[in-house]
């Protein structure tokens, strides 16, 4: 299926690891523009040497007015990929002032305003486009020591159509993807445990956890004119998780 994605400029964050870089040579693979936004610049440099074109932003998008030197010269962008994210795991009666902070300003203010300078381009050109949020199956269930990230994702899906029912006046669609446990750094880290794993596990009926490539080909998809009447959903990519 050609996705029709070539020459359209896409902008990715978290870009540096996991879903972000697979996102980012994916749709530099299919012959888009690709803005990689992250805040390692070790992790940049390593994907343009792999990614020719590629263009770098290092940036730390938990800070709002770092962010909005380093995206306010970034050009005409026709879709977005808010895949940034943190995952500060903590017992509820142990959760810090400093992982709310963070966690919310990540994962759900750092999409607030980076989609607010994607879409004013897109509006100001009169341009169509996409959006695509990177969520969670945690925003639909409890998990144990999830609550703050758990919180951060159920906002970020009632954002999702929130943005869908606001912007879908000027052409430019938003949806997200709700993965299971991602073969990430991040996802491996977070479920090394056998024990933690097998718990999940035995609660998705494919008993696998998601490739990174599960979830870019949907992205892919989504940011796509083939999903052109796709708008405000949170398509869960979690083997039945949400099923049982």
């Amino acid at each position: 299926m050609d996705l029709g994605l070539a020459g359209r400029r896409a902008l990715v964050t978290g870009a540096g690891k996991g879903i972000g870089r697979g996102t980012v040579q994916a749709l530099h693979a299919v012959g888009a523009q690709v803005v990689a936004v992250s805040r390692t610049e070790a992790d940049l440099d390593s994907l343009v040497r792999e990614c020719p074109g590629v263009e770098p932003v290092c940036v730390d998008l938990g800070d709002w007015e770092a962010t909005e030197r380093a995206l306010e010269g970034v050009g005409p962008v026709d879709l977005l990929v808010n895949n940034a994210g943190v995952a500060l795991l903590q017992p509820f009666l142990e959760v810090t002032k400093e992982a709310c902070d963070i966690s919310f300003d990540v994962n759900l203010r750092a999409v607030i305003q980076v989609s607010q300078i994607v879409a004013r381009g897109l509006i100001a050109r009169g341009a169509p486009g996409s959006i695509v949020n990177v969520s969670s199956q945690a925003s639909q269930r409890a998990l144990t020591n999830h609550s703050v990230y758990s919180s951060t994702k159920s906002a970020l899906d009632m954002l999702t159509k929130g943005m869908a029912l606001e912007l879908g006046p000027h052409k430019i669609r938003v949806n997200a993807v709700n993965p299971t446990v991602v073969m990430t750094p991040m996802g491996q880290a977070n479920w090394s445990d056998p024990q933690k794993a097998k718990t999940m596990l035995d609660r998705i009926p494919l008993g696998r956890f998601a490739e990174v490539e599960n979830v870019v080909d949907t992205i892919l998809f989504l940011l796509s004119d083939r999903s052109s009447m796709i708008m405000g959903a949170t398509v869960p990519l979690d083997g039945g998780f949400l099923a049982t």
